[in-house]
């Protein structure tokens, strides 16, 4: 599954759901937490369960967070209807995906699933507690996706969750630098933060652009209108998709080298595997 622009849709909105579904988003969330109001979790919950089944297109479902009077009753609803991948919010470490996995192993077996084929996108620091436990994920059952939330950190700490130029304040800053290695150890992708305002594009592209530099494989979107920017910024260049083939083609006509020459410049192995992520993307 590609993640370059998960589009985020409300879980208790038919006619948005429809909307997304329809859109060139590389996935779409159908969110069951924070876009719907407590009195519609309910109803939210079986539209999105009628969803599911009535697509072609698979979607992840962002479900309510571990602990809440919510989390099990839509694990319940969702899991039979098959979603693409759960998306855990407020999600603290590892520990928490393992008891979701025990979870979602007892619900597949009930619904005739393979067990353990339910991946899961964990959103990982959206409190203080969930940054200090980044280094737990790697080894991790399930864990498909490392997903940064600023806002809610940032609210946990008391601060704003940009500064004035756009940046981020340091302990956001630190942690987002973390997830990206947390990420990295566990060999699996990390998704950026949304970018919160939908009417100003320039920005929105500088910030994808710069969180695909420091080594995002895509952003969370919240407006139909962030998808072109946010696929731009994290579709490879043609002048980097050809290096990145080159390589590829140099390694794959000698096998056992290490090490090769091209163009007077020294290619080894990391070489190859940032060439092999590069192509990954496309």
């Amino acid at each position: 599954m590609k993640l370059r622009s998960p589009l985020f849709a409300p879980g208790d909105s038919d006619r948005k759901i429809a909307k997304a579904l329809a859109l060139p988003a590389d996935a779409v969330i159908l969110d069951l937490e924070d876009s719907v109001a407590p009195s519609a979790k309910d109803a939210a919950r079986a539209t999105v369960a009628a969803a599911l089944r009535s697509t072609e297109r698979k979607a992840v479902v962002r479900i309510n967070p571990a602990g809440s009077e919510w989390h099990l009753a839509d694990l319940a609803a969702i899991v039979p209807a098959r979603p693409a991948a759960l998306m855990l919010p407020k999600c603290e470490g590892a520990h928490h995906l393992r008891t979701l996995d025990a979870a979602l192993s007892a619900l597949e077996v009930a619904a005739g699933m393979e067990v353990g084929g339910l991946k899961i996108i964990a959103i990982a620091t959206e409190t203080a507690a969930s940054v200090l436990h980044l280094a737990s994920y790697p080894g991790t059952p399930r864990l498909l996706a490392l997903a940064f939330g600023a806002e809610d950190l940032s609210a946990d700490l008391g601060i704003a969750p940009r500064l004035p130029d756009g940046s981020y304040p340091a302990p956001v800053a630190a942690a987002r630098a973390q997830m990206l290695v947390a990420a990295g150890a566990a060999g699996v992708p990390a998704l950026d933060t949304p970018y919160p305002d939908p009417r100003d594009p320039d920005a929105l592209a500088r910030e994808a652009a710069a969180a695909a530099a420091d080594g995002f494989a895509g952003k969370l979107c919240i407006h139909p209108d962030q998808i072109g920017p946010v696929n731009a910024a994290f579709t490879p260049s043609e002048e980097r998709v050809g290096w990145a083939r080159m390589v590829a083609e140099a390694f794959a006509a000698n096998p056992g080298a290490g090490v090769i020459s091209w163009n007077g410049k020294m290619l080894d192995r990391p070489h190859l595997k940032l060439a092999e992520r590069i192509l990954s993307a496309l």
